[in-house]
């Protein structure tokens, strides 16, 4: 099956619950333009989370991973959740995935990279110390905070996506801000 992919494709906004809902039934069925349609109304929001929960420069390889495991697993989507959700739990095992690898693996840093890192641009300080911030936090609690706070997920929808009640989300995202706060002292960016 070829997918269509995830970085070339503009993403839709405003697309509701149902609608992808019913574009990945459709992409069940063999609709390959519902197929297009899905990854169009979900590849922002979906780049946006696994750039917070792995690395931002591999969002959109770990993207194009999450759409092949969410098509493969696509015949057995039931529909008992909406699809962003599914799909957005898929992409969560994915960054764990990526972020296990990683580990494990000596990683060698372009050279660019780090001189971008050494030499940020005017304006764009506050984003990196922020990223790092919250790459800092404790992984559920930056799951949570991200789900939440970057992605725009209700907390309802976070416990949903991360598998557990929704006050173990609101809990985390409290702590996280609270870790946030912290770190940053007073020179902290409007969160």
């Amino acid at each position: 099956m070829n997918l269509p992919r995830a970085g070339g494709v503009s993403g839709v906004v405003g697309t509701d619950d149902a609608e992808i809902t019913r574009l990945a039934v459709a992409a069940q069925h063999g609709d390959r333009a519902a197929a297009a349609a899905f990854v169009r109304a979900t590849q922002h929001q979906l780049r946006r989370l696994l750039g917070y929960l792995s690395d931002p420069g591999q969002a959109d390889d770990l993207a194009q991973e999450t759409y092949l495991r969410a098509f493969a697993a696509l015949p057995r989507f039931e529909g008992r959740s909406p699809a962003r959700m599914w799909l957005l739990a898929i992409a969560r095992r994915v960054a764990a995935d990526y972020v296990r690898t990683a580990r494990r693996t000596p990683r060698i840093s372009a050279v660019q990279e780090w001189q971008d890192l050494a030499q940020p641009q005017a304006g764009h300080e506050g984003l990196i110390a922020l990223r790092q911030a919250v790459r800092a936090l404790d992984p559920d609690r930056r799951e949570a905070f991200v789900l939440t706070r970057v992605v725009g997920l209700s907390y309802q929808e976070a416990a949903e996506v991360c598998g557990c009640p929704v006050g173990t989300i609101r809990s985390r995202v409290f702590r996280a801000r609270t870790d946030l706060i912290e770190g940053f002292g007073e020179q902290r960016p409007a969160v």
